[in-house]
């Protein structure tokens, strides 16, 4: 087994962040088990086609911190990496001694398959819009279903609009991004059934002047309250004086008086997954998206935090009644990945 001071120092020409954000509500949470604890850490790897600070991506790295500060596992992560030198990276991670490398391989599914081939030995856990295969044994998949919290989000946007006419911003028409936007349709629904939808998608992950741009563009068409799938409909919300929904994380402390709501996904309980299958031995091919559901803990509705006392109470007791359905499995939020379109 490759020394871990080797480990490290190969790493080092991988740009580290250091911190322990998460740590507390992880352990909070009880998501760290002990088991793991008392264990040599685990060599985790991570590979991030955005910056760490992008929504998506943000989620993974925090959990990857909290594991770290826990002692589970060490970790090293490259970002900005573009989907041509993907496979090269996953390579380079895997010859290092990388026991599980974390990513996103949307943009690269054939590619980092044949690399994923070449290491049997390495575990990967990769954000994929695909299911998982056997004939790839080592290589788990993951997705942000966090379609229940996405619902929840668009009661509470249901009862604020004024004029019923909502904007929804994405990144690519792709599921991932489609069901949360569809969840959220549909919560909205539960409280102005006649509203009507301006749906559009920039084309990329991490643009925030683009994103900005094609919010202004609906605000200019009439809507009152943005969904802000990606960064920047949130500036464009507060410079023009209408609400947001977050997505993924919590930006109302960026933004008190523009977001109403968020939903947020917590990816802690998918890594400890992972990383209890890798110690023991046991990791395969398998599906993690289920980690993200709200009964699982992989996702939540934000606190409403500036907005106490803005929320109608008819729409936060159907939230609190949806939310019991939901963890006790007496209601399902449909997830719908086809591509949403205005209406």
């Amino acid at each position: 087994m490759t020394d871990r001071r080797t480990l490290l120092t190969q790493f080092s020409r991988r740009r580290m962040l250091m911190g322990t954000a998460g740590f507390a509500a992880a352990a909070g949470a009880g998501v760290l088990p002990s088991r793991l604890l008392a264990q040599e850490p685990i060599a985790v790897a991570g590979i991030y086609t955005v910056p760490v600070e992008q929504q998506w991506v943000s989620r993974i790295h925090v959990a990857a911190e909290a594991a770290k500060a826990a002692g589970q596992i060490s970790y090293s992560f490259s970002e900005n990496t573009a989907n041509t030198d993907y496979p090269r990276v996953m390579r380079e991670y895997a010859e290092a001694g990388a026991k599980l490398i974390v990513g996103e391989i949307f943009g690269v599914e054939q590619e980092a398959r044949e690399v994923v081939l070449d290491y049997p030995d390495t575990a990967f856990l990769m954000g994929s819009s695909f299911m998982p295969d056997p004939a790839y044994p080592n290589l788990a998949v993951f997705d942000n279903y966090i379609q229940d919290a996405s619902y929840l989000s668009g009661i509470i946007a249901g009862a604020l609009t004024e004029t019923g006419n909502i904007g929804m911003v994405g990144g690519f028409p792709i599921p991932e991004v489609n069901r949360l936007m569809h969840a959220f349709m549909a919560g909205v629904r539960e409280t102005a059934p006649e509203a009507s939808f301006q749906v559009s998608f920039i084309g990329s992950w991490f643009d925030p002047p683009k994103a900005k741009e094609t919010a202004f563009a609906m605000i200019e068409n009439g809507a009152d309250l943005l969904y802000a799938e990606r960064f920047g409909v949130s500036d464009a919300a507060q410079e023009q004086g209408v609400l947001a929904i977050g997505n993924v994380i919590d930006t109302q402390p960026d933004y008190p008086d523009t977001v109403a709501a968020s939903a947020l996904w917590h990816f802690e309980p998918t890594l400890q997954a992972a990383l209890a299958r890798v110690a023991d031995g046991s990791f395969e091919a398998d599906n993690y998206g289920v980690y993200s559901f709200m009964k699982e803990g992989g996702c939540s509705l934000a606190p409403l935090g500036t907005f106490e006392g803005k929320v109608p109470q008819a729409a936060l007791d159907l939230v609190a009644e949806k939310e019991a359905a939901i963890k006790a499995g007496e209601f399902t939020v449909e997830i719908d990945d086809s591509e949403p379109t205005s209406s």
